[in-house]
């Protein structure tokens, strides 16, 4: 699939917004933290993944009711959907000056009735001419294996076009309007369910 920036130009993929505040302190002191033990971009990158998708647990795993949509909240209170979560990878990597972008996947039930819309992000770092594609959403012992890989995609799940799934080829620089309007409107997850769309 051929990946499509909303916008040409790329230094709208390093912008901070609401959303993805990555000039709030705790963005900064987590990226800092981060940096420390990296090399490069490429090992800051799969550090900055990897702890968004193994140390913040996504909500519907871990229970948790609470709704966070601002990366330095996802940041706080450990918790998150995959699009708040994809919000903070988005922050972390953007404080190193690493392009992100966000993207999406419209999934189905397994018999084919609308599912969810999922977030994934999109980053494109040095030296190379595309961009990889990454779901920070958080791995299951029952068939959820998602990984840092850049040549070839590992996310927590292929589309089935079958079931008539979709992935939407659009990167965009700033959360979807339709999820952004779930996130921060809905009091709680059960609520956000309900408030986040189906299909883009």
């Amino acid at each position: 699939m051929e990946l499509i920036q909303q916008t040409p130009d790329i230094s709208a993929y390093l912008a901070a917004d609401d959303a993805i505040d990555h000039e709030h302190p705790l963005v900064r002191d987590t990226a800092a933290r981060l940096r420390s033990g990296t090399v490069d971009a490429y090992s800051y990158a799969e550090a900055a993944y990897c702890f968004v998708r193994d140390t913040i647990p996504h909500s519907a795993d871990s229970g948790d009711m609470r709704v966070s949509w601002r990366a330095s909240d996802v940041l706080a209170t450990r918790n998150g959907i995959c699009h708040a979560k994809s919000h903070a990878l988005a922050a972390l990597l953007r404080a190193e000056g690493i392009p992100a972008a966000l993207c999406y996947q419209a999934l189905a039930e397994d018999d084919g009735t609308p599912g969810v819309v999922h977030g994934l992000i999109a980053v494109r770092l040095p030296g190379r001419d595309r961009w990889s594609r990454l779901d920070a959403r958080g791995n299951q012992p029952a068939g959820v294996d998602a990984r840092f890989s850049l040549d070839e995609e590992k996310l927590a799940w292929p589309v089935r076009p079958e079931l008539h799934e979709v992935d939407y080829p659009t990167l965009y620089a700033a959360p979807h309007p339709a999820v952004l309007r779930g996130l921060r409107t809905a009091a709680d997850r059960e609520e956000l369910w309900r408030a986040l769309p189906t299909a883009l």
